[in-house]
């Protein structure tokens, strides 16, 4: 009896990126790719982060800060959206947005390349598709998924210290205290963490349903969505693990 198909190829994805993880820890790395990639997974995915932190800190902090006003711990708001944002929005929420704009775009590049055969081309030229196409990807990915989180997570707090002021009254000066005396030292570096492991789950995952595609074309939107439904399911698991590890 054979094991469902998504088994395997989770098992050979782990295997793909563990080849990748090899060959750039003996310096075996596609440059010329690598620019492209970190300008895909880092600047080119800049303008969804930032709007979409925008949203998330606006209306995140205007749910906590209306019903804290109203309990008369106002000055707690700004304590509460670090926390929340720190531990568990930003590093999610960031896997989310780039598994929907990176993840989707490497799955189908590969995909492509595997069933209309310049898989099989590279290898005929001597060429380890894996160190060509795979290791760029995750490098980016590695690098660029915590600089998003970052750069999330400064959104969000910003956006939420505007509507603290703009819509309850909460001075500036009293919501930045609350954050400071709120977070730890660790929460931005674990943080990071979580951000980076999220990014090299994406990297790995889509990658391996992109090179382990069969068929025709119709197979690489398949190969797609598959890819995309692995990685959230894979990240949530994850992020529970990494919580209870980091935070427990």
């Amino acid at each position: 009896m054979r094991s469902p198909r998504w088994l395997r190829r989770l098992g050979s994805s782990l295997l793909i990126g563990g080849q990748a993880v090899a060959a750039t820890a003996r310096g075996r790395i596609n440059t010329i790719d690598l620019f492209d990639q970190l300008l895909e997974a880092g600047p080119g995915s800049f303008l969804i982060v930032i709007i979409t932190g925008i949203a998330a800190g606006s209306v995140f902090n205007i749910q906590v800060a209306a019903e804290l006003s109203r309990q008369g711990a106002g000055s707690t708001v700004g304590g509460i959206l670090a926390l929340g944002l720190a531990r568990e929005i930003a590093p999610l929420l960031t896997a989310t947005l780039l598994t929907g704009k990176v993840a989707t775009a490497y799955a189908a590049q590969l995909g492509t390349m595997k069933v209309t055969e310049q898989i099989d081309a590279i290898t005929m030229l001597r060429t380890d598709p894996v160190e060509y196409l795979v290791v760029p990807r995750l490098i980016a990915m590695v690098v660029m998924a915590p600089v998003q989180c970052l750069l999330f997570f400064g959104v969000a707090i910003w956006s939420g210290q505007i509507t603290s002021t703009e819509l309850y009254s909460i001075p500036p000066a009293v919501f930045w205290t609350s954050v400071r005396t709120w977070m730890q030292p660790d929460d931005l570096p674990f943080m990071l963490i979580k951000a980076l492991v999220f990014g090299l789950q994406i990297a790995v995952l889509s990658c391996g349903w992109g090179l382990t595609t069969e068929g025709g074309p119709k197979e690489v939107g398949t190969s797609t969505t598959g890819s995309v439904v692995m990685i959230l399911v894979t990240v949530a698991l994850m992020d529970v693990l990494l919580t209870q590890i980091l935070f427990g």
